[in-house]
């Protein structure tokens, strides 16, 4: 089996991400008095709620494109699309904080990579099953 540490780094990372924005909205209920299974009430409680759901759904597609990048175009790429799509997490957490508007950089920079790895990989098991 060949390793893919930077794969590995870069998934890592993402789920630390992850872990950054249970937190916020962990830290949110009870700085805003938003008690549990209630997710709405508060607008602030409600941005980082949103921050942390739109991440999940970024994550599900994120991860199975890094790795399948990684199997089947190269580690490097694979590992870079990851790091960018942890990068604009943050940007798009920070910028949705402080206003939702603004929260456009930070997606860009996650669905890019995203699907920039989907489409590579796409390309390189059409290469294989059709060479």
């Amino acid at each position: 089996m060949v390793p893919h540490p930077y794969s590995a780094l870069a998934t890592l990372i993402a789920l630390a991400v992850c872990l950054w924005t249970q937190a916020l909205v962990s830290r949110a209920r009870t700085r805003f008095g938003v008690t549990a299974p209630a997710v709405t009430g508060c607008e602030e409680f409600e941005r980082r709620f949103r921050i942390q759901m739109n991440t999940l759904e970024q994550l599900i597609l994120m991860l199975p494109s890094l790795w399948l990048c990684a199997l089947w175009f190269g580690e490097v790429p694979a590992a870079a699309g990851g790091l960018i799509w942890s990068v604009g997490r943050v940007i798009y957490a920070l910028a949705y904080m402080n206003d939702p508007a603004k929260r456009g950089p930070g997606f860009a920079l996650t669905i890019l990579p995203t699907m920039t790895m989907m489409v590579a990989t796409a390309f390189a098991v059409a290469k294989f099953l059709f060479a």
